[in-house]
């Protein structure tokens, strides 16, 4: 374009000095005119040469944005880790072409999915999601006879007879140790299996030092601790450590998890009689098909709780007999401990339908002792116990009102019951002789409104002897008819005893958790209430038959930190 500018340049000159120089003189008249005809040339000349200049400008101005933009996208592909080829490429899962691509010349780049959102109380340590639980409780309680415990009732020997001064005085009690915390770890190293490890802990732990005079200093105490390996292309599920036994009711499935155990909704720690449970050191295999058949087995620690009668009385034949003894090492010395050569089994299959969870399991249990016999010898004696037991929940209307049931049948099942009667006594030759026993339970559970869930339950646990025990007129054993109750109804009165073995213990209770505040970023604030009526009988011996009976009323604050479900999870479990 410079070329074409000096070319004009030079033809506007020359024709001014045409002008000038070949213009005549002497027609003087006429040189105005062609002045101005000249003068209208130039000023066109211009004109055209402004309109030049104007299109080279923009021209100039487009060459160098096309450059820029062309130098922009050679960088950017060159910055991206991204692969070309230049035909369309067969796109993969979590893979895209990038922007500024051509026809000619395709880039990929792999996509990289955002991380979830995590609820309040959860966070990743690397492929681990750690999830914080638990809640920070105030309770009240009062009970119409002194048990003298906390928020855990005894129904068996702690609900005194009339005997005791016990028996006519009240009790209250205002705690916070049942406060709970919890953590759980969650990983999934590939897409079939998972790893799990759950640990929960209360303040229920009493050492002997533990008083509440001023300081009120109870101590932690572990509720769960348990791992979890499973496999869900072979519907396989392990788990080692101390979890729900197996006994207890679930609301699905058979892994073990803590959601989901039906444990009672009810303040009360000691949950309600009838109530089959235990929380021990375990391991579990489950499998499952289609996660709607199952089939469990576990083997569990085992513990025996013995009844010897007034004073421990064993037949007279019998030096001594070796049942129990005070604890060893790591262990409380004030505590008696079951001898014990093999654990508890519990096989269980159950099965999850649309309307509900049902289940069948048996138990299986060892009672070992060692006999003493005079002058001298001994020898050691393997009694087997156990029992049959099941249960279900249907969901009447989904989402709104549940009913469940559930039963335990047999000799020596004491122990998985809520109110602890006794597995076994001992027979005549020292022998332990497993407790024919009882267990039931009933229970609704309704959701009437969003923030509010309403229960209540009806059990029973019963005990009967299994043959009369008498020695030369020595009573022993659990209820033997020898013993004599003549005492129990009389505040201590004059001639007679109260042995008072417990027979039966039933109790029904009611109770709601209302939610007074939730938010999914601030979890929850529920307001509990619970009032239970408890009767106790007590086997026959010589004189009146006792009873007793309890009434109590809970009263319960928990601040859910993490937590904010609706409706409600259980807040007993």
């Amino acid at each position: 374009m410079r070329p074409f500018l000096h070319r004009k340049s030079w033809l506007l000159a020359g024709a001014g000095l045409a002008i000038l120089a070949g213009a005549p003189m002497a027609h003087a008249q006429d040189a105005s005119t062609e002045l101005s005809s000249i003068e209208k040339q130039i000023r066109a000349l211009q004109a055209e040469l402004h309109s030049m200049k104007h299109e080279l400008a923009t021209k100039n101005a487009e060459i160098e944005a096309t450059r820029r933009r062309q130098m922009q996208t050679e960088s950017e592909l060159h910055a991206l880790p991204a692969a070309t080829t230049t035909q369309p490429p067969q796109l993969q899962q979590g893979y895209a072409l990038l922007p500024g691509t051509t026809p000619g010349s395709y880039s990929l780049a792999k996509i990289e999915p955002p991380e979830p959102v995590l609820p309040p109380g959860t966070f990743k340590v690397r492929g681990v999601t750690v999830t914080l639980g638990g809640f920070i409780e105030a309770t009240g309680i009062y009970r119409s006879r002194n048990e003298v415990a906390d928020v855990g009732s005894n129904f068996n020997t702690g609900i005194p007879y009339p005997n005791s001064p016990l028996y006519n005085e009240p009790e209250f009690r205002i705690t916070s140790r049942q406060s709970r915390i919890s953590l759980n770890a969650a990983a999934d190293p590939d897409p079939v299996t998972h790893l799990d490890a759950y640990y929960e802990t209360d303040f229920l732990g009493a050492a002997p030092t533990a008083n509440s005079v001023e300081s009120n200093s109870y101590n932690l105490r572990i509720r769960l601790l348990y791992a979890m390996y499973e496999r869900s292309d072979l519907g396989l599920h392990i788990l080692a450590g101390q979890d729900w036994s197996l006994v207890t009711l679930n609301t699905k499935g058979l892994e073990g998890y803590v959601a989901d155990q039906s444990v009672p909704y009810t303040i009360d720690a000691q949950y309600v009689p009838g109530f089959n449970w235990a929380r021990q050191a375990q391991f579990r295999i489950s499998k499952d098909w289609g996660k709607q058949y199952w089939l469990a087995f576990s083997v569990e620690n085992p513990q025996a709780n013995y009844a010897l009668g007034p004073n421990g009385a064993v037949p007279s034949s019998v030096g001594s007999v070796n049942a129990f003894n005070p604890g060893g090492s790591l262990y409380f010395s004030g505590t008696n401990y079951s001898d014990d050569i093999a654990p508890d089994f519990v096989a269980k299959a159950a099965v999850d339908e649309p309307f509900g969870h049902f289940e069948v399991f048996g138990l299986g249990r060892l009672f070992h002792d060692r006999v003493s016999f005079a002058p001298a010898g001994g020898a050691n004696y393997t009694t087997f116990g156990g029992g049959l037991g099941g249960g279900g929940i249907v969901h009447v209307i989904p989402k709104r009102l549940d009913f469940q049931t559930s039963f335990l049948i047999g000799d020596g099942i004491g122990r998985y019951g809520s109110a602890q009667l006794p597995d076994a006594t001992i027979g005549a030759n020292g022998q332990a002789v497993p407790l024919p026993e009882i267990s039931v339970l009933t229970g609704l559970i309704a959701h009437p409104l969003l923030n509010m869930d309403w229960y209540t339950y009806a059990g029973e646990e019963a005990v009967t002897r299994p043959a009369t025990f008498s020695d030369k007129g020595k009573g022993y054993g659990y209820g033997s008819p020898l013993y004599s109750n003549a005492n129990c109804n009389a505040e201590f009165g004059v001639g007679g005893a109260c042995v008072g073995n417990t027979a039966a213990i039933w109790q029904a209770t009611t109770g709601i958790w209302y939610k007074l505040y939730h938010s999914p970023d601030f979890g929850s604030l529920q307001l509990g209430l619970q009032y239970s009526y408890t009767h106790r009988t007590a086997l026959s011996g010589i004189g009146p038959t006792p009873k007793t009976d309890d009434n109590m009323v809970f009263f319960s604050l928990r601040l859910f930190p993490f937590q904010d479900t609706a409706p409600l999870a259980p807040p007993g479990t």
